[in-house]
């Protein structure tokens, strides 16, 4: 089935989006400034109408490619930011939610966005030592002063996103979410249904796992993160590749690339449901985006998830000590 636009912080937006972090960081090298710049170009000329960042990723400096890339034609697309994370002295990284870090950060944003305003802004992370009425009283202020259109958390639970949103109601949360990583089923995924709240699964395919293209011993880079992922890891990647090899052919009879029918279970999840891919090439920005258009059998899509899922996934999807910095429930 196709997919039409969905709500998101009271806009009607296609429901694939462009993440931006690995333009800047995270999977290995980023591309040359002149890709980056073509890329979000194109995302725009294609139709992409929500691009999703963060002050963290690349220390700013994702940020501040949007906005000199795009603040030409910033009515075009739906813009989404986030704070909470922030680099400790020693470079170790620290969570800080407090109401003046919000607004001061925010402020930043806007400044490195070239804006006046972000559409949704996030909380990336929960800050254990604020209150949630604090940190959202502060997100309250700036929807009341034009700053944001509207706020959302990522990787918060059910009980909190529930609290969070009693205080104002919340537009979206964003939260990893895949056919091999499952947790948001536990009961965000519902909560946010519920609640009337937009829900953003990002690393849809699996951190490219699901794309077909890592092969059986993938080189990772010094600066990629899946270095430091389990499923990724000698122990489980070879389980692993062989169960995406089967994925692979499931899309290969379907006639549709193996990211395409990632993207499209991740939707068939509910209607109130977007993905935010992220990627460095033009021909998966161009696929990616056309997933969404694409007519794949409901059969298909069940079979997809029947063969990818928590019971058949080798390795947890972070390290202990990744998994201790993010609130979403666990399987036990």
């Amino acid at each position: 089935m196709a997919f039409e636009k969905r709500t998101l912080a009271g806009r009607q937006v296609h429901p694939v989006g462009l993440g931006c972090m690995n333009l800047s960081w995270a999977y290995g090298d980023p591309p040359p400034h002149d890709e980056k710049v073509r890329l979000l170009e194109r995302a725009i000329a294609l139709g992409y109408d929500h691009l999703d960042t963060s002050n963290i990723y690349g220390l700013g400096r994702n940020e501040t490619l949007i906005g000199e890339a795009l603040s030409g034609c910033r009515d075009a697309y739906l813009l989404a930011s986030k704070t909470g994370i922030v680099v400790q002295d020693g470079g170790g990284r620290g969570i800080d939610c407090s109401p003046e870090a919000i607004t001061r950060s925010l402020d930043e944003s806007l400044a490195r966005l070239k804006t006046d305003h972000i559409d949704l802004f996030y909380l990336h992370r929960l800050d254990r030592a604020v209150p949630i009425a604090d940190m959202v009283g502060a997100l309250s202020r700036a929807i009341e002063a034009g700053k944001i259109g509207g706020y959302g958390v990522s990787e918060w639970s059910a009980a909190h996103i529930r609290e969070a949103h009693a205080v104002h109601p919340m537009a979206a949360v964003q939260t990893e979410y895949s056919l091999w990583t499952r947790q948001p089923e536990i009961a965000v995924l519902e909560t946010t249904r519920e609640l009337g709240i937009a829900f953003v699964a990002f690393s849809p395919v699996g951190r490219g796992a699901l794309g077909g293209e890592l092969g059986d011993r993938p080189a990772f880079g010094e600066h990629d993160i899946r270095r430091g992922m389990p499923r990724f890891g000698a122990d489980h990647w070879p389980a692993n590749r062989a169960l995406i090899a089967r994925f692979e052919t499931l899309a290969q009879e379907a006639g549709v690339a193996p990211a395409q029918l990632a993207l499209a279970w991740v939707l068939d999840q509910g209607p109130h449901v977007h993905a935010i891919p992220g990627t460095t090439s033009l021909a998966h920005l161009e696929q990616n985006f056309a997933a969404q258009s694409l007519e794949i059998a409901p059969a298909t899509l069940a079979a997809a998830g029947d063969l990818i899922n928590r019971a058949t996934v080798s390795g947890p999807r972070y390290s202990a000590a990744m998994q201790a910095s993010i609130d979403t429930e666990d399987f036990a």
